[in-house]
């Protein structure tokens, strides 16, 4: 092979057959982070499908996520970070708040001028708590309907309905 032969980009000489393979990884790779960002969407909706259950609606579902991953935040902030009006977070947190799914304080600056809430949510294991003595107590008004009714017992029930939830104390 003569000098003037001589391919001027080494590139050049790359084997089809090394680019072919270069080519499956690449698109092996890429299908896999697919799967994975789909995967990781669906688990963020089932979450969110099943938080909305709890809370009532997708969009304290929602606040309640966005208060998890980003605590001390403003409703501006949440608006921003959720995409929702900022007039519907101001409503759902003030709801949010009177229920103690979130607690809110007064952010703190050294200039003068309005200082907004920050918001924070409360821990899941507080929140399933929450819906677990909710769950109990309308169990056991069904299933104490008969007694209520009749003032009598009639398939004779010894007691309440009682639900217990074990988790980590120090979950935050």
């Amino acid at each position: 092979m003569a000098a003037d032969d001589a391919p001027d980009d080494p590139r050049d000489e790359t084997d089809s057959g090394d680019e072919t393979a270069t080519d499956e990884v690449r698109t092996a790779r890429e299908r896999i982070e697919e799967s994975a960002d789909r995967a990781v969407e669906e688990f963020d909706q089932s979450v969110v499908d099943l938080l909305a259950w709890l809370l009532d609606t997708e969009t304290r579902a929602r606040i309640y996520v966005y208060l998890r991953k980003h605590p001390e935040s403003t409703s501006e902030e949440i608006a921003d970070g959720t995409g929702l009006y900022p007039s519907t977070v101001r409503e759902a947190l003030a709801e949010l708040h009177d229920e103690e799914i979130v607690s809110r304080q007064k952010r703190q600056s050294a200039g003068a001028g309005n200082n907004p809430y920050e918001y924070e949510a409360i821990a899941p294991s507080d929140l399933v708590r929450g819906a677990v003595g909710q769950v109990q107590e309308q169990l056991n008004t069904v299933f104490n309907l008969d007694r209520r009714l009749d003032d009598e017992d009639r398939d004779g029930e010894d007691g309440p309905v009682t639900i217990t939830v074990r988790g980590d104390e120090t979950e935050q």
